[in-house]
């Protein structure tokens, strides 16, 4: 299982990485996504719904509340779908930490079409 005090560590670090994003006081003038960096990018979408497609057959959809450097995620209002031959499974869960590893594509501010 997840330790209780490793999850906490993971969530302080997810807290202390969003307050350095708020403290940067870097140009944040209107940019074209093409010249964000990749994690610039995630940062934006801190509280915006994130489709995330995973290796595999499962596609998550949720509201990004944070992250980390190895784009662990933690989502709220999250619904699962996971494909198998019998069908589409549909899982609503409050929140879950995602581990990075698994992720395949990151849409931003989209929804999984019906399938």
């Amino acid at each position: 299982g997840i330790n209780a005090e490793y999850m906490g560590t993971v969530f302080n670090r997810i807290i202390e990485r969003k307050k350095m994003a708020t403290d940067d006081k870097r140009d944040e003038g209107v940019k074209n996504l093409s010249q964000f960096l990749p994690l610039e990018l995630v940062d934006k979408c801190i509280g915006s719904k994130m489709w995330i497609v995973m290796k595999g057959d499962k596609e998550i959809c949720g509201t990004l509340r944070g992250y980390d450097d190895f784009v662990n995620m933690v989502l709220d209002d999250v619904t699962e779908y996971e494909f198998s031959p019998e069908g589409k499974k549909i899982t609503k869960l409050d929140s879950i930490l995602l581990n990075g590893n698994n992720i395949a594509i990151l849409v931003p501010g989209a929804e999984p079409p019906e399938k």
